[in-house]
């Protein structure tokens, strides 16, 4: 499926079935999903592409957004659970392939859906600090 975000599948699943049943597939989403990727391609510095990824494991808490369908809930899960359940948002993956040099600052920008946020994590990492999620 291609969409710009691990949370956008979950919504296109639900869109595919009429209102009254889609509490029923939220709630057998919650349980069944294991793991939702997405990925692109940048330019890489000196040549070829190299891929960003942006990675969500459904931990409880976020089975339970799902159930609940409080699908715009799940970034924050996602970034307070990437040390422990080895999440991944896109900004992340980005901000990594600056840091190792492999993409331009400029193609990170183009590529990000939250550019403020991307600067945030770049900033905090160039001075040392571990970037924290957002409430």
């Amino acid at each position: 499926m291609h969409t710009n975000s691990a949370i956008q599948p979950i919504n296109r699943i639900l869109d595919v079935f009429p209102p009254y049943q889609q509490d029923q597939v939220r709630a057998q989403l919650s349980i069944t999903l294991e793991a939702i990727l997405c990925q692109t391609l940048i330019p890489k510095i000196g040549g070829g592409r190299v891929m960003a990824l942006e990675m969500m494991i459904p931990n409880p808490a976020i089975r339970n957004l799902i159930r609940e369908g409080k699908t715009h809930q799940i970034y924050s899960q996602m970034q307070i659970g990437q040390g422990k359940y080895n999440m991944l948002t896109m900004n992340q993956s980005l901000a990594s392939l600056v840091n190792q040099r492999k993409i331009t600052l400029e193609d990170a920008m183009l590529k990000s859906a939250d550019q403020e946020e991307l600067r945030t994590i770049l900033t905090n990492k160039s001075q040392g600090r571990v970037s924290r999620p957002r409430s």
